[in-house]
């Protein structure tokens, strides 16, 4: 993780460093003149979701690419995975999605796809960074050679008959009721949309964004609400998104969450019953439920084992030939329809098996019991806790208590200052004890700090 990009891009509270206009402008500039590749007009697809400042944010942008020379078609409020589609489907140079995902309005942050529509690799990343601090003015183009920008009418309309033909021609979704949480984010519009269009009953939720509302007490990463509404109207299952609809999260029809790891064994399941599963396994992260690794490996299949962040598992799943993964958070890759995560899409994938197998959600969704695990966060203002000596001897004792039968994963946060200690085994409560200590020893170290 360099000065600017983390885990996956840039991100930061807006209008803070290093969410400013003029550090967008800059790298506006910066991938401008990393994708000149030829003497074609050069051109970016640019999304973002609802906050408020998107627009401050988007119009710096423009200046950057505009000055690189590169003309910038503004697609509006609309899913990542719909920005990555387009790069290809307009023969675009590089694609940018302003959004911070699933974090709150005051953030905001700058994701990067190649024309290829995959995210950009670490090597890029860099030198994209190290053009940042930079004087790059001399590099930018001529007068005669400025880029335009305009706004592009349809994107919508592309994007759900994109995500409508992952399904066989002949599936309906008729016959269940759907409620969908659009987190007051970037799929507001496009995913009741295309739910309804594929002959369900939709309900929609937290689908009128004002600027600060994304995210807020709804979508993926707060589902009550959801969870309530599946109750209210009796649905047949809820589909919870984030704020740029790259992951989501299912509530079955009693109110159930159904995480990440479920719904890639669902698919995996599903795929490798159908022939279509490829690779032999699936690509998670450390973060995934060792319940998921067993299930898979009772099917004779092998759980991959990335870093935290969908980029990660992508870059295994194509270097390995597989063509499902994700994140447990509900980033799900299925790399036969998408290059990134797509929530609406891999909501799709599981509403198929529903309607083939023509059972309750909760039936069809439940595929392994989860193993004990637990998750806290600590805090930290500065210094390097992890490197402190007792930090050190207390995460291997840790480890030794937890033996073979278990896990632990202590990291930090690529896009918050956070220390992220996870641990699981079969034992609750020596996992939730190790877990404990743990806060308590990085917790002291970071106070000594």
């Amino acid at each position: 993780m360099g000065r600017y990009f983390g885990t996956d891009g840039i991100r930061g509270r807006a209008n803070k460093f290093p969410m400013t206009a003029e550090i967008a402008m800059r790298v506006g500039m910066a991938a401008g003149l990393s994708f000149h590749r030829g003497s074609h007009r050069h051109r970016v697809v640019l999304g973002k979701d609802t906050r408020l400042s998107g627009y401050m944010i988007e119009n710096a942008l423009v200046a950057g690419l505009c000055a690189a020379g590169m003309d910038v078609f503004l697609l509006g409020p609309i899913p990542t995975p719909a920005v990555a589609m387009l790069v290809r489907s307009l023969r675009a140079d590089i694609g940018v999605m302003i959004s911070a995902s699933h974090n709150a309005y005051h953030d905001n942050g700058i994701k990067l796809f190649g024309p290829d529509g995959y995210k950009l690799s670490d090597e890029i990343e860099e030198r994209i960074e190290s053009m940042l601090d930079d004087d790059i003015e001399m590099a930018l183009a001529d007068s005669d050679g400025l880029g335009r920008a305009k706004r592009v009418d349809g994107v919508h309309d592309r994007y759900i008959e994109f995500a409508k033909r992952t399904l066989p021609r002949s599936m309906s979704l008729a016959g269940l009721r759907i409620v969908v949480d659009c987190a007051n984010g970037a799929a507001y519009k496009v995913a009741p949309a295309a739910l309804w269009e594929l002959g369900a009953e939709v309900v929609a939720i937290n689908d009128e964004p004002n600027g600060f509302n994304i995210n807020k007490e709804c979508g993926s990463t707060h589902p009550l609400g959801l969870q309530k509404k599946v109750h209210e109207v009796r649905a047949d299952i809820g589909i919870a998104l984030d704020g740029d609809a790259d992951r989501v999260v299912i509530v079955d029809e009693n109110g159930e969450i159904v995480d990440g790891d479920q719904i890639m064994a669902l698919i995996a399941e599903s795929w490798q019953q159908n022939g279509r599963l490829a690779g032999g396994g699936v690509v998670s992260t450390v973060m995934s439920n060792l319940g998921l690794e067993r299930f898979l490996g009772g099917m004779n299949l092998q759980l991959h084992r990335t870093k935290v962040g969908d980029r990660y598992v992508v870059e295994h799943m194509r270097a390995h030939g597989l063509n499902v993964g994700g994140e447990q958070s509900g980033h799900i890759v299925l790399s036969d329809f998408s290059t990134t995560g797509d929530g609406l899409v891999s909501a799709l994938q599981v509403l198929a098996c529903i309607k083939r197998q023509n059972k309750p959600v909760s039936e069809v969704s439940k595929k392994f019991e989860p193993v004990p695990q637990l998750l806290k966060n600590v805090r930290i203002s500065g210094g390097a806790p992890l490197e402190d000596t007792q930090v050190k001897q207390a995460i291997d004792e840790a480890r030794d208590r937890l033996g073979k039968s278990g896990r632990l994963v202590i990291r930090p946060s690529g896009t918050e200052p956070l220390i992220r200690v996870m641990a699981e085994g079969d034992d609750q409560k020596l996992v939730e004890t190790v877990v404990d200590d743990l806060v308590t020893v990085i917790s002291q170290a970071r106070n000594a700090a």
